[in-house]
């Protein structure tokens, strides 16, 4: 298939797995409500101006024409003034009149018969869950999508099937022209050993994985030993020597180990001179959940440090300075890293269906984390205030005052629009620079 049919191919896959997310989002919203009897009103995916709606029961569903998010309309999210039960501006300032006119916004669909069906009338523990739903169900689709990865394709490891055979003998950060005097042909080129190889005996003793041979070698260097590999369905016998060699100290986190001087570090070790296919091998159940929560530390580590990560996305904008691979991408970002994967064919399908399913993954707990900060107009701000309406009822009952009654979270609406306009432009930047300084992820 042409690469750019894959490209788009690709950004379509994401654009269908990005709205199928948020309507789901939106769902983790809807069914408690109407499990709490809470009247929904709408149900709409996008904002502006609607493109198509049908109206089922009580609640009108449909899709807006800009596929930038979504939202559940309750009746009664706020609740009316205190003094005499109002929804009607009662002042002329201009935060006042804010809190006002969006009360009476939470009122107007709310008739005779809907007394006890409001939003700001339930007990605490259901407005949490109700704003807990949406991103409960990203984590969900998270942990779902990780599973089809882990399970269904598998990570990429090493196989005990050699990739390449290295003509000659280097010692890390070295090159020589195989075509030249100074190459010494590797133990493994001496040996005959060629891409396509299976390692199936090292020194006597069976071959089960790339890691346990790697380790071997390391072992044996200025010792022969015997090496029996699978070769177009034969076996071949043969003998290395695997020669002493500098090579880079590799930590946990699968990149060259430094010193305390900052220096990377290198161990004289045995080197044979082969490297290793590898293939996707399936995972059992119990490394979904480990993988699922490394996922979340992540991209919880973003979202900690998301206005200095921000100012580091302007500044790589703005000059010569390069991405940050690991910072924030916008949705045109995401997009365009899922067509470059997409057209990538020198990758086999499968790597790349499983480059997808990650990516969705990676969204879904995006999504969750983003929207569980305690600031409106996020469902983390909502759940901030229906807590701090608990605890302050609780602390009227200790006190044996009276009940303040629900908290009128409108009057946190000037908060409210600053932060949607700071969400806007952090949005509008990384748009920006994922289209004139994108991400590179790929060397």
């Amino acid at each position: 298939m042409n690469s750019v049919l894959l490209f788009i191919l690709g950004v379509v896959i994401v654009a269908v797995g990005v709205a199928v997310s948020i309507a789901l989002h939106e769902v983790g919203h809807l069914l408690p409500a109407k499990l709490f009897k809470v009247r929904v009103t709408k149900y709409m995916i996008g904002f502006g101006p609607t493109l198509w709606s049908k109206r089922k029961g009580e609640t009108e569903y449909g899709f807006k024409a800009i596929p930038l998010g979504g939202y559940v309309a309750m009746i009664g999210m706020y609740p009316p003034n205190k003094e005499d039960g109002s929804v009607r501006p009662s002042s002329t300032g201009m935060f006042q009149t804010l809190a006002s006119e969006a009360r009476s916004a939470a009122h107007e669909d709310v008739g005779p018969d809907d007394a006890n069906r409001v939003f700001y009338k339930l007990p605490v523990w259901k407005k949490i869950i109700i704003m807990l739903g949406g991103p409960a169900m990203n984590l969900v689709l998270g942990v779902v999508f990780t599973a089809i990865l882990l399970m269904g394709f598998g990570i990429s490891m090493p196989s005990t099937t050699i990739a390449e055979v290295s003509k000659c003998q280097v010692n890390a950060g070295q090159t020589v022209d195989p075509n030249s005097a100074d190459c010494k042909a590797t133990p493994a080129a001496a040996a005959g050993l060629k891409p396509g190889d299976v390692v199936k005996t090292f020194d006597g003793k069976d071959v089960t994985s790339w890691d346990e041979l790697s380790g071997w070698i390391r072992a044996s260097a200025g010792r022969q030993v015997s090496v029996t590999v699978e070769r177009d369905g034969s076996t071949i016998a043969t003998a290395v020597t695997p020669v002493l060699t500098s090579r880079p100290v590799i930590g946990d986190d699968g990149r060259q180990a430094k010193g305390a001087d900052g220096q990377p570090l290198y161990r004289e070790v045995g080197f044979l001179g082969i490297g290793a296919q590898t293939a996707l091998v399936p995972q059992p159940a119990s490394s979904v959940l480990p993988m699922a929560g490394e996922n979340i530390r992540q991209v919880a580590g973003v979202v900690l440090n998301l206005p200095a990560r921000v100012a580091g996305v302007a500044q790589a904008a703005f000059s010569d300075e390069p991405r940050d691979p690991n910072g924030p991408m916008s949705v045109v970002g995401v997009g365009r890293v899922a067509g470059e994967v997409a057209a990538m064919e020198q990758v086999p399908a499968q790597a790349r269906a499983a480059a997808m399913v990650g990516i969705l993954a990676g969204l879904n707990f995006a999504l969750a984390v983003f929207n569980l900060i305690p600031l409106l107009p996020l469902d983390g701000g909502h759940i901030a205030g229906a807590l701090y309406e608990g605890v302050r009822r609780r602390v009227a009952k200790l006190a044996g005052k009276p009940d303040p009654g629900a908290f009128d979270i409108a009057k946190l609406l000037p908060l409210t629009y600053v932060v949607a306009g700071l969400l806007i432009a952090m949005g509008a930047l990384l748009i920006y620079a994922d289209i004139v300084k994108p991400v590179n992820l790929f060397g």
